[in-house]
């Protein structure tokens, strides 16, 4: 009997995970997708709404009541309206007492106002716990099975309850809750989804400057100097010959950015002989966009290898290479093949497509979903140190081809070195320091400064 009894207390339905009613101020294009989305995940869902009739767009499976109807159903009130709107709620201030407030606004510009939205709504009704949560996600992402890209929900609040109820709202909807702590934080939360690439702003702007420049300083050499001094138009560089010089010393220096700050991060704790004090702003703000740097240096590279195959199909290589055919039957003369230019080049191209190869390695391992799944040693090994390797084959790959330049006064028009030389300098550099840098006498101390010991103790505070 009591063994029966058991089976069928296995099998009867378990009420106590039932969701609680969540209520919804507003009924626009947000309001509706999170109640469809909440209906979807088990949660009974009522509008508060001026207007009680029913209307097409409201999920069929929610109730619409009065604002103050709609409030007394649930513990837990989404205000998915305008902060401009803000002021009916004060009336409602009673009924509202006790009541978690989730604020979901976004504002038009950076800091619109003194305080945040979300503590001007607690201003407005000190009875009620207000937390600020699904600012960052859209209708669309709501609508479309919240995609990767926008799982992650920002909420911080003064009650550590209400957070948590809130926060099992958002894991139940599927997404991902990121605790941000106290309502103070609500400033950097509305500001967030106004960001237009914050992480991105600088290495764009270095990135566009330096192209800028190598490309002008391209065009005055290969260009204009061939044009004054040797009367020949050669304006059609501009296309793919230039660019293709242009991107992968871009590719190349760029690549070089993302391992110099780690030098002077070394270089600075051996200084001072401890960890435990802060890099500079700029160094700090600089180690942060590394990513961002090395995915535009692979942009970069990846053009000039798509520069490098359509180069053959150009008019101007089938004229050179017509001419060179011609001009050897003329004078019935073969020119033999030079072995050391054949070595040169399948050298440079051996290398770069090895160079290339650890650099889209690079890539993919930075990718979320690829460094997710290693761990902290796989992930600095292939940044590091098959990193440091991709940097050397590139550097490897330019000398090779541009090297013959270094000593040749041709190359220096206008007295001003190529472009191939140039591109040299900042990836050289970095690469003799951390050959410095390795030695058994400079990278014990450093290991030991990373690992806590410090030269003057009483001075590293």
């Amino acid at each position: 009997m009591n063994k029966n009894s058991s089976n069928t207390m296995a099998l009867a339905p378990n009420t106590s995970n039932k969701r609680e009613t969540v209520c919804i101020f507003g009924t626009g294009d947000f309001g509706r997708a999170l109640g469809h989305k909440m209906i979807q995940s088990g949660y009974p869902v009522v509008y508060g709404s001026r207007s009680t009739q029913i209307s097409n767009l409201i999920p069929k499976d929610a109730e619409v009541l009065g604002h103050t109807e709609a409030a007394q159903k649930a513990a837990i009130i989404i205000i998915a309206i305008q902060r401009q709107h803000y002021n009916f709620l004060t009336p409602l201030a009673e009924v509202l007492r006790g009541k978690v407030l989730v604020d979901i606004s976004n504002n038009l510009k950076l800091n619109q106002y003194p305080e945040s939205n979300a503590e001007y709504l607690a201003q407005l009704l000190p009875g009620s716990k207000v937390v600020k949560a699904f600012n960052t996600v859209s209708a669309w992402a709501l609508q479309s099975g919240t995609l990767d890209a926008s799982r992650q929900v920002f909420v911080c609040g003064d009650d550590v309850e209400a957070k948590q109820m809130v926060m099992n709202i958002v894991r139940a909807l599927g997404l991902t809750p990121l605790d941000k702590g106290s309502l103070l934080a609500a400033q950097e939360i509305e500001n967030y989804p106004l960001q237009l690439f914050p992480m991105w702003r600088f290495p764009i702007f270095l990135s566009l400057g330096l192209t800028a420049f190598f490309f002008f300083y391209c065009v005055a050499l290969d260009i204009i100097y061939t044009y004054i001094y040797e009367n020949k138009n050669v304006s059609f560089f501009i296309a793919i010959t230039i660019p293709n010089r242009v991107c992968p010393v871009m590719a190349l220096i760029l690549l070089a950015l993302v391992y110099l700050p780690g030098i002077f991060a070394a270089i600075i704790q051996l200084y001072r002989g401890t960890k435990y004090r802060r890099f500079p702003d700029w160094l700090d703000k600089w180690m942060l966009c590394r990513k961002q740097l090395g995915l535009i240096a692979l942009a970069f590279a990846s053009l000039h290898v798509v520069f490098t195959l359509v180069t053959p199909m150009r008019a101007f290589a089938s004229w050179r290479a017509g001419k060179g055919i011609i001009s050897q039957a003329l004078n019935n003369k073969t020119e033999p093949l030079n072995h050391t230019n054949a070595w040169l080049s399948d050298s440079y191209l051996a290398l770069g497509i090895l160079g290339y190869f650890l650099f889209v390695l690079l890539g993919i391992t930075s990718l979320p979903s690829v460094s997710n799944n290693v761990n902290w040693r796989e992930f600095r090994f292939v940044q590091s140190k098959l990193g440091y390797l991709a940097l050397i084959f590139c550097t490897a790959h330019t000398l090779v081809y541009g090297g013959k330049w270094f000593l040749s006064p041709s190359a220096y028009k206008w007295y001003l070195p190529n472009i191939y030389i140039l591109s040299l300098i900042v990836p050289c550099a970095v690469l003799v320091v951390k050959f410095v840098l390795i030695f058994p006498c400079v990278d014990k101390p450093l290991t030991q400064i990373r690992q806590g010991w410090e030269r003057n103790p009483k001075y590293s505070k």
